[in-house]
């Protein structure tokens, strides 16, 4: 842990009010004023961290980079700043997943998460299917990469030669990103309301946070 950690955490805390505000108001002056910086606060968080395994810090850091942008393109209106920032997830998706795959062996706990990320995903495409139009295909893009990820964070979970801090944390903030994205989901395709935003911001980045923090404990 770092010194820079506790003043990073606060001020993000502050952002997050401030952003979950912009939502309740609807204000796009006030989303973008507020999100890309405390995007930028989870990319801060893993730079600042000790970095004992390189090649994960590297990949993860790419990962929250695509994040951030993903973020950006969701904060904008229209179809195709949906689409740009569902390619920029996806994206940081398979930075994360090749982050965890790198450390991690497959074991029980990785099919175990295979096997209930399936289910999971089904019963997800399902829920939404009827409202996806034209967007059936990406979806369905997406929720292969994400259960990926989620995968390969429990084969992490699994792996007793790390760091058991930093493995729950993989865990947790793969966990936690992805029932975030199910709010993203109900806001798209099935109801909006500033609902999916109270809960589903600060879902996501406490889980974005805890996958930064991850680089610094996992060796």
């Amino acid at each position: 842990m770092t010194a820079m950690n506790g003043p990073i955490l606060i001020l993000s805390g502050f952002l997050l009010t401030g952003l979950l505000l912009a939502e309740k108001k609807e204000s796009l002056k006030g989303k973008l004023a507020a999100k890309p910086l405390l995007s930028f606060m989870f990319i801060l968080t893993a730079v600042v961290q000790p970095h004992p395994l390189p090649g994960y810090y590297h990949l993860m850091l790419a990962g929250l980079i695509l994040c951030m942008g993903g973020d950006v393109f969701l904060a904008l209106t229209g179809q195709k700043m949906f689409r740009l920032g569902l390619v920029s997830f996806l994206l940081g998706h398979l930075m994360y997943a090749g982050a965890f795959f790198r450390i991690s062996e497959t074991g029980i706990l990785f099919w175990g998460g295979c096997a209930g990320a399936a289910g999971i995903g089904v019963t997800v495409y399902r829920w939404l299917a009827p409202n996806l139009g034209s967007m059936k295909v990406p979806v369905v893009c997406y929720i292969i990469v994400i259960s990926i990820m989620l995968c390969a964070a429990a084969a992490v979970a699994d792996q007793s030669s790390l760091n058991s801090s930093g493995r729950w944390l993989v865990l947790t903030g793969a966990l936690l990103f992805y029932v975030s994205d199910l709010f993203v989901a109900r806001q798209r395709f099935v109801k909006k309301g500033f609902v999916n935003r109270l809960f589903g911001l600060p879902l996501y980045y406490s889980g974005q946070f805890m996958l930064a923090f991850s680089v610094g404990m996992i060796g």
